[in-house]
């Protein structure tokens, strides 16, 4: 039987999450002038590459919105937690097991709500397996783009931002939190911008966030559903100068594989580390007035 933390434990570790946040460093001065590349990259890219661009990113308004084709299954993500864990006696009685009350039970039999009951190890273990997967299929990716030239380069754009809402899914599912709720949807939004943000806007971010839990829905989510173009464009614009080098040829190759495996491996962390700082304190919220 795995044990759960205590509560000198959960604190402890949420001082770390509290010392990397300290750690989080401003984007490069060369990552700052992306856009300017970018811009004039957009004016020399063929109007139909224009609009295939322009097309990906209003799927990703689709998924902030209502999901849409982004979203991911959550079974895979169970399964892993449930392997990461090796016993099903963590999961709680059999009585949960087979009672989901309308929630989709994974291949393993474990449930989100289960999930969510899980030690932190093994939520730390599963979404750094999960993460590992999913930067080095991004580095095959953007090695791929860089073959290409601009056509592939332009496509690639996309690709990386489907994978990075993907991957921030699967950082929500390891800690217990369903990605298919619209609330859920924002954070994760908030997260991929905390991502690419310069140490001003990461700072703003995470005091945003530090309230998230303690918000009512209504309005509050609305008002932020409104503002997804903006920060979809500021994560665009930062693959500026990064993929203008994908343009050059045979380097192109190396440098889609750094960019994209550097991307995707920043998002994860940073979901990781945010979903983590929500689990953490949920736990200490629910302990402290039984230590009254």
């Amino acid at each position: 039987m795995i044990r759960m933390e205590s509560l000198e434990q959960l604190e402890s570790q949420l001082l770390d999450i509290q010392r990397w946040e300290k750690e989080q460093k401003d984007v490069m001065f060369w990552e700052k002038l992306g856009r300017i590349p970018f811009m004039l990259l957009d004016r020399i890219t063929p109007k139909i590459v224009r609009e295939k661009i322009g097309s990906a990113l209003n799927e990703v308004g689709g998924f902030i919105q209502t999901g849409g084709k982004h979203l991911i299954r959550e079974r895979a993500v169970l399964d892993v937690l449930a392997q990461t864990a090796g016993s099903p006696s963590v999961y709680g009685d059999e009585e949960d097991n087979r009672d989901g009350e309308g929630e989709e039970a994974s291949g393993s039999g474990l449930t989100l709500e289960q999930a969510a009951r899980l030690p932190l190890a093994i939520m730390d273990s599963a979404a750094d397996t999960i993460a590992a997967k999913r930067v080095k299929f991004a580095a095959a990716q953007g090695a791929a783009a860089g073959t290409g030239g601009l056509f592939t380069m332009a496509v690639d754009i996309p690709l990386v931002l489907g994978q990075s809402l993907k991957v921030l899914q699967e950082m929500a599912l390891c800690y217990g939190y369903d990605p298919n709720e619209e609330r859920e949807r924002i954070f994760i939004v908030k997260c991929l911008q905390f991502a690419s943000a310069d140490i001003v806007g990461k700072k703003a971010i995470l005091d945003e966030l530090g309230e998230f839990d303690d918000q009512d829905g209504g309005e509050q989510v609305i008002s932020q559903l409104q503002g997804w173009r903006e920060v979809v464009q500021s994560y665009t614009d930062s693959f500026g100068m990064k993929k203008l080098f994908q343009l050059i040829p045979i380097a192109g190759i190396v440098f889609g594989s750094i960019s994209n495996r550097g991307t995707i491996r920043d998002v994860a962390e940073a979901g990781k580390m945010l979903y983590k700082k929500r689990r953490i304190r949920h736990r200490l919220r629910s302990m402290k007035p039984s230590e009254d």
